[in-house]
């Protein structure tokens, strides 16, 4: 295992081991450094500015199209947690949001339809996730999507806490029957007005949080979805995934994400689609202990992390690179039958997301 990786495992068990007895004075950056480095975030923050108004409503039923007319099952509920990223935050329409291009396409492989309820908010942390899911639990969700991390970075959160809370939540969500897939921490180390060298700072925060939420995620029942991309490399070199303030995702930025996304969905809900043309995993795919896996995906955007063995995975985990289908077109994603009054209660400050 390489070094910088072995690094990660290490830091990510330590602060997973932390949150799950208690301990919330571990940081991802000693006082010292994060005391440099402050003047260099505000002035971020003040050139990353701020999206007006809210992310606009998705809730509703998708799939008509796609669903059996026979079939008289009520649509399948699907649950989005989390902060700004999960509540749509830069797109204009609600079929833009990741929460309705994952409930199409969830809909076109199930061939069935889907009921989506979002709480999330912009500016939300792991420690909001709480009152998220009291919310969320009267929808009675079979698969909940949170997104959740990049705030606790930006505002210093100590990370055994934000990685409990997240576990709690997971925690909460499975005890009610409810699959969840994590997209983990996005790599805020390519955004373009980080320069270095919070960039780097960034970068490695980010990197090592998302592990250490892996590892919580797994161990609680969950599996994880490496978000690295959907602010990382792919990002950095093509600007028209990004929205106005060069921060949050554009429709065309989402739809990525959510294409990294929707394998793990259905796999959760055993509706996945055997990968043809594949005689054996792909390469990179393996079975490793827990924190090993949770340090390989951190470092490698869209790789799916999920528990393995009779121990429920307190040890072992699965790595997988799934192969990512298209999302159904625009023509094909109807907007949804009825919307919510319980969307997206609002947007946060400059600096969150």
């Amino acid at each position: 295992m390489p070094g910088a990786q072995a690094s990660r495992a290490r830091v990510a068990r330590r602060i997973a081991t932390a949150a799950a007895y208690g301990g919330g004075g571990i940081g991802l950056l000693g006082v010292g450094v994060a005391g440099v480095l402050l003047t260099e975030s505000r002035l971020a923050i003040r050139a990353i500015g701020l999206l007006e108004g809210d992310p606009p409503r998705a809730d509703g039923v998708y799939g008509e199209a796609f669903a059996d007319p026979a079939d008289t099952r009520p649509p399948v509920r699907l649950l989005f947690l989390g902060d700004s990223t999960a509540a749509g935050l830069g797109v204009l329409r609600g079929h833009e949001t990741p929460g309705a291009l994952l409930a199409c396409g969830l809909a076109s492989v199930a061939e069935r339809r889907v009921r989506l309820h979002n709480v999330a908010a912009s500016g939300a942390r792991s420690c909001d996730l709480a009152g998220q899911v009291r919310r969320a639990l009267a929808f009675r969700p079979e698969l909940a999507v949170i997104m959740v991390g990049a705030n606790d970075v930006t505002r210093r959160s100590p990370a055994s806490q934000a990685v409990g809370l997240l576990a709690d939540a997971v925690a909460t969500l499975r005890g009610a029957g409810c699959e969840v897939v994590v997209g983990t921490c996005p790599d805020l180390g390519t955004i373009k007005p980080v320069r270095p060298p919070l960039r780097w700072v960034a970068r490695r925060v980010s990197r090592q949080l998302a592990a250490a939420q892996t590892i919580a995620v797994v161990e609680a029942g969950g599996r994880t979805v490496s978000l690295g991309s959907l602010l990382g490399p792919e990002f950095a070199a093509r600007p028209e995934m990004f929205a106005a303030d060069r921060y949050h995702p554009s429709a065309q930025g989402y739809a990525t994400a959510a294409m990294a996304l929707l394998p793990s969905l259905c796999a959760a809900l055993e509706v996945w689609p055997e990968e043809t043309g594949r005689s054996g995993p792909v390469q990179g795919d393996a079975v490793l202990p827990v924190a090993v896996a949770a340090a390989a995906a951190a470092g490698q955007s869209g790789t799916e992390v999920v528990a393995v063995g009779p121990d429920g995975g307190r040890r072992w985990a699965q790595l997988r690179h799934r192969l990512r289908l298209g999302l159904p077109g625009a023509g094909a994603s109807p907007e949804p039958e009825a919307a919510s009054a319980n969307s997206h209660p609002g947007a946060g400050d400059a600096g969150a997301t």
